[in-house]
C-alpha cells in the first residue's frame, strides 16, 4: 500500500538532528515485516530540505538493509504549505496519511485528509480545541475511516503495567495521580522555535499523561485548574509559558473521584542526562505505583556526550545478527499498529468497527483535548476551576 507522511520535521525524519526521527524508522520496520508497502511520500513545505532528507532515508535503508520506495516533496526551490493537497488528491490515492505538523495545523490537514477518504494517524494532540476535535470525530465516523492519535505512551511497557495493576484492583480506589514531565530548552528555542508561541508545554507534552490516566482508569475529567509562569522564554522573545501546573478532577465509572497533578516545563538545562524527564505516581487506598520513566536503568558516560540516560524502550536502533540495524520501541509499535490496521481493513481481515477497539481513536483523544483547552481557559481566568462539558 502507498503511504503519505505530511510533515518532515524532527519527529518525522530527524531533520535538524543526526538521527532519523520516529516515523521514518517505523515505516522501514513495517516494510521489514510486511510486503504490502509500495510507495512512501513525505511532504513538507520547503523543497530545499528534500535532497538532504532523501540522503537521510537512503542512509537509513543502508543501515537497516531494508529497501523502500521513498520520495520527498516539494521539489528543491519550491515552498508551498499546501503541497500535501496535491499528493492526497493523486490517483491512485495513498492508503493512509500520517500527519506530523505543528499543533495549530492539525485540524486543517487532518480534515483535508479525511475529506480525501484517507485513514489518518496524527501526532498528539488531536487538535488544540474541542470544537475542532468534534468536527474531525464526526467526519471520520461519517466516512467510516480509521482515525487515531499517535499516543505512543499507551504502548510503553511501564504504562501497560500501571494499567494492569490498577484494573486488577491491586491499588484499591484511586486517590491521586502525580506527574512531572519536562524537556530541554532547545525544544522551544531551536526545534519548535517557529511555532512554540502557538502551543503550550501542557498541550505539546503534558497531554501524553492526561491520555495515560484516561487509558489506565477509563475515567472522565470533571474540572480543571491551571497555573503557569512566563519568564525565561519570554525574555528570549517567545511568548509562551515556561512551565504549567495543571490540576484535574476525574471520576471513574464506579463513581470514585480522584485528582491528577501535572507539572510540566520545557526549560530544562541542556546538560540534562535525557531529552525528557518524566515521572508518574498513582496512589490508591491499597497501594501505590511509581514509575521513573527517565531512569530506564542505563547510564552512559563518555568524553563526547558526557552523562546520558537513554530510553531503550521508545525508539532505538539495535544491531542484529547479520550486521544491520533494527529499530524497536513503543514509538515504533504505535505507528506499525496503525499501518497494520489499515492493511487489514483494506484486506477485509479487520472491520472498521473492530479496529476502533482499544485504540487511541479521535473520540478517545477528545478527552485530553478538552482538558488542555480548559486548562488554557483557567490560565487566562486567574486560575479559576473550569468545568468540562463535552
Amino acid at each position: 500500500m502507498n503511504i503519505v507522511v505530511i510533515g518532515t520535521g524532527m519527529y518525522s525524519t530527524g531533520r535538524g538532528t543526526s538521527g532519523y526521527g520516529t516515523i521514518l524508522p517505523a515505516i522501514i520496520e513495517w516494510q521489514r515485516d510486511y510486503s504490502s508497502l509500495k510507495k512512501v511520500v513525505f511532504v513538507g513545505t520547503n523543497g530545499n530540505n528534500s535532497s538532504s532528507l532523501k540522503e537521510k532515508s537512503n542512509s537509513l535503508m543502508q543501515d537497516t538493509g531494508v529497501s523502500a520506495d521513498i520520495s520527498f516533496f516539494p521539489e528543491p526551490g519550491v515552498k508551498d504549505s499546501s503541497f500535501y493537497k496535491k499528493i492526497i488528491s493523486k490517483i491512485p490515492r495513498p492508503a493512509c496519511a500520517i500527519v506530523v505538523v505543528p499543533d495549530h495545523l492539525h485540524f486543517q490537514v487532518a480534515n483535508d485528509c479525511l475529506n480525501a477518504d484517507l485513514p489518518v494517524l496524527i501526532v498528539k494532540p488531536l487538535t488544540p480545541n474541542l470544537n475542532d476535535a468534534k468536527k474531525l470525530i464526526n467526519l471520520a465516523s461519517q466516512k467510516s475511516l480509521h482515525a487515531l492519535v499517535e499516543f505512543h505512551k499507551r504502548y510503553d511497557k511501564s504504562n501497560l503495567m500501571i494499567r494492569d495493576k490498577f484494573q486488577s484492583g491491586n491499588l484499591g480506589d484511586m486517590l491521586y495521580c502525580w506527574v512531572e514531565y519536562s524537556q530541554r530548552k532547545s525544544i522551544p528555542t531551536e526545534i519548535f522555535k517557529d511555532w512554540a508561541d502557538k502551543t503550550s508545554i501542557l498541550q505539546y507534552l503534558g497531554v501524553h499523561y492526561i491520555d495515560i490516566v484516561r487509558f489506565v482508569t477509563s475515567a472522565t475529567p470533571l474540572r480543571v485548574m491551571a497555573m503557569g509562569q512566563k519568564k525565561w522564554l519570554l525574555d528570549k522573545g517567545i511568548d509562551t509559558y515556561d512551565s504549567i501546573q495543571c490540576f484535574i478532577e476525574w471520576v471513574i465509572p464506579n463513581g470514585n473521584l480522584f485528582t491528577q497533578t501535572i507539572l510540566t516545563n520545557w526549560i530544562d538545562s541542556e546538560s540534562s542526562s535525557a531529552m525528557s524527564d518524566q515521572k508518574i505516581k498513582l496512589v490508591g487506598t491499597n497501594g501505590r505505583f511509581e514509575s521513573n520513566q527517565k531512569d530506564r536503568g542505563i547510564m552512559i558516560t563518555s568524553d563526547n556526550a558526557g552523562f546520558e540516560q537513554p530510553n531503550p524502550d521508545f525508539c532505538c536502533q539495535f544491531g542484529n545478527k547479520i550486521g544491520k540495524k533494527e529499530w524497536r520501541g513503543y514509538g515504533i509499535d504505535s505507528i506499525k499498529e496503525f499501518l497494520n490496521d489499515v492493511d487489514k481493513i483494506n484486506s477485509g481481515i479487520l472491520t472498521y468497527h473492530e479496529a476502533q477497539s482499544d485504540r487511541p481513536t479521535f473520540s478517545e483523544a477528545m478527552i485530553s483535548t478538552a482538558v488542555v483547552e480548559s486548562a488554557h481557559k483557567s490560565l487566562v481566568q486567574n486560575n479559576k476551576w473550569v468545568d468540562l462539558n463535552f
